[in-house]
């Protein structure tokens, strides 16, 4: 299989981590997101929303969006329970990533990572109170058990993880938040250090608004 990728992309990474927890090989396509390279008619047809990660199988067929991604390459492994309500759970906290975390952590990283807070500044006080009230929410459900979704690490964990232990990049202050604190220590023993977090600051273009 193939992966469409981009290095700074922590999408992208979530899909890197849950291959290297399964042993699972792949090759890589670098893709130049700046440059407009998502947006072709070509990585339309893998993508219509133009944007990585992609997953292309080895027949031919392509899966985007991370969390589906996620779903697929967990399905029948101990990152995805089999029982129906918690798998249900899991899914739950995959969607509450995309919806919630996306929008706010995420988005306010990625301006702050690459010079954009300027340019955004009549959102920021919002997308940064809604960021504090993400990250208590998520507080409040981990002060009292150790993994998202059930009891044990999920693709749930990896999702929420790969934006939520860089929240700090995106200028939020963590010391308020214990419960959360003590599960981004718990997910990132799991995690380690196999594969690193890689920043945009390695691509020349990100500077520039993406095509």
């Amino acid at each position: 299989m193939k992966l469409y990728d981009y290095a700074g992309s922590q999408n992208a990474w979530k899909i890197r981590q849950l291959c290297a927890h399964l042993g699972r090989e792949y090759q890589t396509q670098w893709v130049s997101i700046f440059a407009g390279e998502s947006h072709t008619d070509g990585f339309y047809k893998m993508n219509p929303a133009g944007s990585v990660p992609v997953l292309e199988l080895d027949d031919g067929r392509f899966i985007a969006e991370s969390n589906a991604i996620l779903l697929y390459l967990a399905d029948g492994t101990d990152y995805l329970p089999s029982d129906a309500f918690e798998r249900a759970k899991v899914c739950q906290w995959l969607f509450f990533e995309a919806d919630y975390v996306q929008a706010t952590i995420a988005s306010l990283r990625y301006w702050n990572l690459t010079g954009k807070n300027d340019a955004n500044h009549a959102q920021l006080p919002n997308r940064r109170a809604s960021a504090k009230n993400v990250l208590a929410m998520l507080d409040r459900h981990l002060s009292h058990q150790d993994f998202l979704a059930n009891s044990r690490y999920s693709v749930a964990d990896i999702a929420v993880y790969a934006y939520t232990h860089l929240a700090h990049e995106a200028d939020l202050d963590m010391v308020l938040y214990d419960g959360l604190a003590a599960w981004i220590r718990r997910v990132g023993n799991i995690v380690g250090d196999a594969v690193p977090v890689r920043y945009y600051s390695e691509d020349p273009l990100s500077g520039q608004d993406l095509k």
